[in-house]
């Protein structure tokens, strides 16, 4: 059902625009055939940006449902934890050296990487982590990450400043190519299904899961790099884009249950559809004028977030 809905989702939003498209234009279009204004309109415009918006939105959704694994927490999530902080970070500092893609991609990493031995290290302290704690810290780390990111855009160059200032946003207008993304995300669940019971037991607690044979340790460090490459990869190709992980694993939850190896394919369909229909939303609301698809999910997201606070004093 996930996947008709992801389709569908693809389909309105290649279809939408200033030029309105039939679905059986758009697949008209994809299958080669059709007029050649629509073929140039959907495989070169509209087809590129879409999969991008669905590959970036499965990657956040999937790299929320493991660090919502790994902390036993629903409430984490890249976002809110830093981790999307730290790669726009990496990836600004590349950008403003005016480095290549790739070495952007890898800063970007690098970024993610930093930032989520950050939070654990600062959280664990010289105890165990806490939930309120471990968010506390993610919060504050976030912060920091801002006020860098505010620093870099008031000694950057006026003429990148706009195209800055829209990619901080989450702007998919910009992303280049989506195969790196759509690649990552399919590998990703590939990889995770196999250790989706281990991912069960760890979701009980680290002792509970040592108790089983386990091995705790490589695979929260598997949690930790994955998660923080699939977040440096969704920032490289649409920029910050905030609560994507948070809203869609806990809603997949309330409707599936807690088993990881449902969770995290669903959580790749169900957010790829969530940021190609908020892509959508953001080119017609005010066309044709468009906003950034992180105002989308911040209008989302924040309402979300505030509400799972509440229900978890």
């Amino acid at each position: 059902m996930l996947a008709c809905a992801g389709l569908l989702a693809m389909v309105l939003s290649v279809g939408t625009g200033s030029v309105s498209l039939s679905p059986g234009e758009v697949m008209a279009a994809v299958m080669g055939g059709g007029e050649p204004l629509h073929h140039t309109l959907v495989l070169e415009l509209r087809l590129p940006r879409t999969l991008a918006a669905f590959a970036t939105g499965g990657l956040l959704a999937v790299a929320g449902a493991l660090m919502q694994v790994l902390l036993r927490n629903p409430l984490a999530d890249p976002y809110v934890l830093g981790l999307s902080g730290g790669a726009s970070v990496g990836a600004l500092l590349a950008m403003l050296a005016g480095l290549t893609t790739l070495v952007v991609s890898v800063s970007a990493f690098g970024g993610a990487l930093l930032a989520t031995l950050l939070v654990f290290g600062l959280a664990h302290g010289t105890g165990s982590w806490t939930p309120s704690r471990l968010l506390l810290t993610g919060v504050v780390v976030a912060a920091g990450w801002g006020a860098v990111i505010t620093l870099m855009l008031a000694i950057a160059p006026a003429q990148r400043l706009p195209g800055m200032l829209y990619w901080l946003m989450g702007d998919v207008s910009y992303a280049r190519s989506p195969w790196p993304a759509m690649v990552l995300l399919f590998l990703t669940c590939l990889l995770v299904l196999p250790v989706g019971r281990s991912l069960n037991v760890l979701a009980r607690g680290p002792m509970q899961a040592a108790a089983l044979g386990v091995n705790v340790r490589p695979l929260e460090w598997m949690i930790y790099l994955s998660a923080s490459l699939l977040t440096a990869t969704a920032v490289t190709t649409a920029g910050s884009i905030g609560f994507v992980g948070l809203v869609v694993p806990h809603m997949l939850r309330l409707l599936l249950g807690n088993d990881q190896r449902l969770i995290l394919p669903a959580c790749a369909l169900a957010g790829g559809t969530l940021l190609v229909l908020a892509d959508t939303l953001a080119r017609v609301v005010i066309a044709p004028e468009q906003l950034p698809v992180g105002v989308i999910t911040a209008l989302l997201g924040v309402p979300t977030f505030l509400y799972l606070l509440y229900r978890s004093r």
